[in-house]
């Protein structure tokens, strides 16, 4: 799998996730929409660096990473300046009540808990650009 996909497109998504099987998904997703340059990272010091190298206008996080976990990626990036107002989707096999507010509390900016549909993950991340096209700034 290539790191960048059609580097042409508008909107810049970060994937990060651990497994190489659910960066695949979604990937395959997300490529159908063909709105998306999609940039990916296996683990929480790679999503930091990829995140300052590319600027995303959306991250999709898996907040179970092994070493820095999820958690602690949105805590750091949450912390700096350029990413206070960046989305963030949390993607997590976490799925109790008390999870996803905790990822709410933490920075993020939805949650989908695993397994997810198809649908549900276009329609976040769609909702996510269609309230960030709505927000004055």
């Amino acid at each position: 799998m290539h790191n960048e996909l059609s580097a042409g497109r508008e909107k810049r998504i970060l994937i990060v996730d651990d497994s190489e099987d659910m960066r695949t998904l979604l990937a395959q997703i997300l490529e159908e929409v063909e709105l998306y340059t999609l940039v990916f990272a296996e683990n929480g010091m790679q999503a930091l660096t990829e995140a300052r190298r590319v600027q995303p206008q959306l991250i999709l996080m898996d907040m179970a990473l092994p070493g820095l976990s999820g958690w602690d990626v949105v805590k750091q990036l949450r912390a700096q300046p350029a990413f206070l107002h960046t989305p963030i989707i949390a993607i997590t096999a976490h799925v109790l009540p008390e999870d996803r507010k905790r990822a709410l509390a933490v920075g993020c900016n939805a949650y989908l808990g695993k397994p997810f549909n198809v649908a549900e993950v276009l329609d976040t991340v769609a909702g996510i650009f269609e309230m960030q096209e709505n927000t004055v700034v």
